[in-house]
């Protein structure tokens, strides 16, 4: 386990820059419960559970929940949430990619933005099959990037690759996500599997927030250079966003959205 990772160093930030806020996580949570069917005694894990964003809800509404995670910074964020840690939360600090559980442990498995970063994704799915009691759900899940965001992001990246290869930082940030076929994989071991949209919602921010938040170097991308470089690179970037956008003040607005794919396996006869 890497301990130096880059969650480690953007998890007092994460939060706030990110473009799930706690009430739109309260509207998905009402989506999964109802999708799942969950009852209070519904347990539900989240491998790469950060600072606990997607599951914070489940918590505070009395579901048990355990989370992993490889960053303990982040694992922190979380149970700062509450004055004392739930005793319906169990944060493990440890490689979200390993599941330290036994067979059939729990009745909702959820990842956010999570399979890309295993080392052998079918490996990671045999394992989730493995600890789901029978009957019980793999979310698959991402939120998607606002397009008015995603742009902007698009616009730093070209700035940020004049510079790549320049002492440049761990290859592990931010590197290529490798193609991963969820469904098909399940599928083929009985899984009934279904695309859902949790959650619409608009995000908006001036061009100065967006560039006050990349300042906060929260992001994957803003850990491929050194310091140096990415300060001299957020220089060139802000000249150019009061050229292209007219004002710092201009507000960028687009829809985010919370999608899940959600597999099940029936239970037999």
């Amino acid at each position: 386990m890497n301990s130096l990772n880059y969650y480690d160093n953007i998890a007092h930030v994460y939060d706030q820059t990110r473009w799930l806020t706690e009430s739109v996580a309260e509207e998905v949570a009402d989506f999964i419960i109802n999708l799942t069917r969950a009852a209070p005694k519904t347990n539900f894990l989240e491998p790469g559970v950060g600072t606990g964003l997607n599951v914070f809800p489940l918590v505070k509404r009395g579901y048990s929940v355990t989370g992993i995670d490889v960053s303990q910074e982040m694992l922190d964020q979380f149970s700062q949430k509450f004055n004392t840690t739930p005793p319906n939360l169990n944060l493990i600090h440890a490689d979200a990619s390993q599941l330290p559980f036994s067979d059939n442990s729990f009745d909702v498995v959820l990842t956010v933005h999570m399979l890309h970063t295993v080392s052998d994704w079918r490996v990671f799915l045999d394992d989730i099959h493995r600890v789901l009691k029978p009957g019980g759900f793999y979310l698959n899940s991402q939120w998607i990037t606002p397009p008015a965001r995603k742009e902007f992001e698009g616009y730093f990246r070209e700035f940020l690759d004049k510079y790549k290869g320049i002492n440049t930082k761990s290859k592990g940030v931010n590197s290529a996500i490798p193609e991963i076929n969820t469904e098909g994989y399940l599928n083929h071991k009985g899984y009934v599997s279904n695309y859902l949209i949790a959650k619409e919602w608009t995000v908006s921010n001036t061009v100065e927030e967006l560039l006050n938040l990349f300042k906060l170097r929260p992001y994957g991308l803003c850990w491929q250079v050194s310091e140096d470089i990415f300060h001299k690179v957020l220089k060139e970037f802000e000249e150019f966003c009061i050229k292209h956008y007219g004002s710092l003040k201009t507000i960028l607005s687009s829809e985010a959205k919370f999608e899940i794919w959600a597999y099940s396996l029936p239970l037999t006869p």
